[in-house]
């Protein structure tokens, strides 16, 4: 739905905003509406560029967690990539410099003046990218991977990448892809294998890549960004109007849910983590895209209203406010970029009043479509002006993440190889619980949802976990063949716990 909206803006010039797409779903719907819709915003286009280059405002988040907490991994992501076959390791190096080349993102340093972070892209002559080769066993590599992913980052003095190769055989590695979240979100791992596959092939030929240019980098973002937002004092900017909603959407939120927890929670969060994995078979995944259509909502929508329930039931309260994260890539230009501009709202679920699940994703829709029209405002920036009560403890505003990853996914198709990702732990745990999941293909048949679960292992044990995440598929599988059942009359005992408690 933001795609189309990018596209409608981009060709027609007006705005529409992301509710009427559901509100009028069909072509000949939506056509109607063209003509009395508002004029669309400035397109995103190379920017003239200050002496001092702004950061965006959730690098600037970002930028502060670094500065008071230090180095650390909390904020690194990593890609790896078992590979198969006749791997030429000096056309893989080159064509990721190239990479970093192509995406100033990636060449970005960040300086600080006067108290304030600025972006410095370096020129590409003074540029090397991080590069390690080891030979390691397959039982050592898990634990490679790990030491590698969570080496940390020195934000001002190195740019946001770096790579190792784990050769286990002739034919056989695994390339590890690290960097920091302020250069990289999940959307860009498209745009990184499309240029890595266009740079190794030509590497490996002998041959410079030629590929077409960027329209615009993240520095254009930037200022675009800040441009469109305005300022806080203006009462018509876009800024002010979504910040008033979300002050007023956030008034009076729960400091923090409390999920059934094996320890108590510690004063300072380790942020120490581990996960495992989650699957819903094809018979669930078809229910959940059948509530959706008929209650006019998506897939993502249905979940988190099971979520919440599911929740409510396990004692943490009627206000059950979830974290989610959405794209940020409002503007067609960015579609190409590598850079950090996935955003964050907080889906505040009501399930008062025992309602019925279709009642209850109804209102977790309407919620989810006024987040939508107002997501430009950054989540970091957010917190900052809201100022929540502030706790090293726990993260603020919400203590559980549930991500629906359903842009298209990245494909590594390189030459002569065969490559799958590789799955592993860092050990880290950004929040509480985090709930990762995809929507998987089977023979071009979208067929099931699954992903993994982050907890932080200071507070939970796996198999607390793995008993809640059963509870959720358990409850899921009775209201999507039950739309109206009321809540709180889902059983979501297993049936050894069913027998224990009727001895």
């Amino acid at each position: 739905a933001t795609k189309l909206v990018s596209r409608i803006r981009a060709v027609h010039g007006v705005e529409i905003p992301i509710r009427l797409v559901f509100q009028a779903p069909t072509v000949a719907e939506l056509a109607e509406h063209l003509t009395t819709a508002n004029t669309g915003r400035p397109p995103l286009v190379p920017q003239a560029r200050p002496e001092r280059l702004p950061v965006s405002f959730a690098q600037q988040r970002l930028w502060f967690i670094h500065r008071f907490e230090g180095p650390s991994a909390t904020y690194n992501v990593s890609l790896a990539l078992r590979m198969r076959g006749d791997l030429d390791a000096v056309a893989l190096r080159g064509a990721l410099r190239d990479v970093v080349v192509r995406h100033e993102s990636l060449r970005t340093v960040f300086g600080e003046d006067a108290g304030q972070p600025y972006q410095q892209v370096l020129p590409p002559t003074a540029i090397q990218v991080p590069w390690e080769e080891r030979e390691v066993t397959e039982a050592e590599l898990p634990g490679a991977l790990r030491e590698a992913a969570r080496l940390p980052f020195d934000l001002a003095g190195e740019i946001p990448i770096r790579a190792w190769l784990f050769r286990i055989s002739e034919l056989e590695s695994v390339f590890l892809i690290g960097a920091h979240h302020i250069a990289s979100d999940g959307w860009s791992a498209r745009p990184l294998a499309n240029d890595l596959i266009t740079a190794y092939e030509a590497r490996r030929d002998g041959r410079t890549p030629e590929w077409e240019p960027l329209p615009v980098q993240y520095a254009d973002y930037t200022l675009w960004q800040r441009n469109l937002l305005g300022d806080s004092d203006t009462p018509d900017s876009l800024y002010r109007r979504q910040l008033d909603y979300w002050t007023n959407h956030l008034a009076g939120l729960p400091e923090a849910i409390e999920l059934p927890a094996d320890r108590s929670r510690p004063a300072v969060a380790s942020f120490e983590g581990d996960v495992i994995p989650i699957a819903l078979d094809e018979g669930l995944t078809e229910g959940i895209r059948r509530v959706a259509r008929e209650n006019g909502a998506t897939v993502s929508m249905v979940l988190q209203a099971g979520l919440a329930a599911l929740f409510t039931r396990l004692g943490v309260g009627t206000d059950v406010p979830i974290g989610s994260p959405i794209a940020g890539r409002t503007d067609e230009a960015l579609s190409r970029l590598v850079g950090f501009f996935v955003n964050t709202w907080v889906l505040r679920a009501d399930t008062s009043g025992n309602p019925g699940f279709a009642e209850l994703v109804g209102r977790v829709r309407e919620r989810s479509l006024a987040a939508y029209d107002h997501q430009d405002i950054p989540f970091e920036h957010l917190v900052e002006v809201l100022n929540p009560v502030r706790s090293t403890a726990h993260h603020s505003l919400f203590q559980v993440l549930l991500v629906l990853q359903n842009n298209a996914a990245a494909e590594f198709t390189l030459p002569g190889l065969s490559v799958t990702e590789e799955l592993f732990s860092p050990g880290v745990a950004h929040f509480d619980l985090s709930i990762n999941l995809g929507e998987q293909d089977d023979d071009g048949a979208r067929a099931r949802i699954e992903g993994f679960a982050e907890y932080a292992t200071e507070l939970f044990d796996a198999g607390t976990i793995t008993t809640m995440l059963d509870r959720w598929i358990r409850f899921l599988r009775q209201v999507v063949a039950a739309p109206d059942t009321p809540i709180g009359s889902v059983d979501i005992l297993a049936g050894s716990e069913r027998a224990t408690l009727d001895r």
